[in-house]
């Protein structure tokens, strides 16, 4: 089994910074890719960014510029720096990793979620 423990969520002002940190744990030979993904309610889980093993990083077109984000393979944590934050990015940001277990099988895993909430 695997988990993913994300923190670092929390109430800012428009215009401030959080930043998110996910540790995945457990049966874990490798991590290919891993990503943020948020979920406002009654709306559909939407990708925020994601970064390959080698580091190649890919984001969503209203946060470029002003996310970032990068992992710690040592540690199997993948971190979220959100900057400029606005209040529409308010959600439930979720930690996906695409994990290669001990017994070579491929499965994703989700995080439970943490909220950030940006206040106007």
């Amino acid at each position: 089994q695997v988990q993913l423990v994300e923190s670092g969520g929390g109430l800012v002002q428009t215009g401030g910074s959080l930043r998110l940190s996910c540790a995945a744990s457990g049966s874990i030979f490798s991590i290919n890719a891993m990503g943020w993904y948020r979920q406002a309610p009654g709306k559909q889980r939407e990708l925020v960014a994601t970064i390959t093993s080698g580091g190649s990083t890919n984001y969503v077109d209203s946060v470029k510029g002003r996310f970032t984000i990068s992992r710690d393979n040592a540690k199997n944590t993948v971190y979220l720096q959100m900057n400029s934050l606005k209040p529409e990015d308010t959600d439930v940001y979720y930690c996906n990793a695409n994990v290669v277990g001990l017994g070579y099988y491929v499965r994703d895993y989700w995080g439970k979620g943490t909220l950030v909430t940006v206040s106007s």
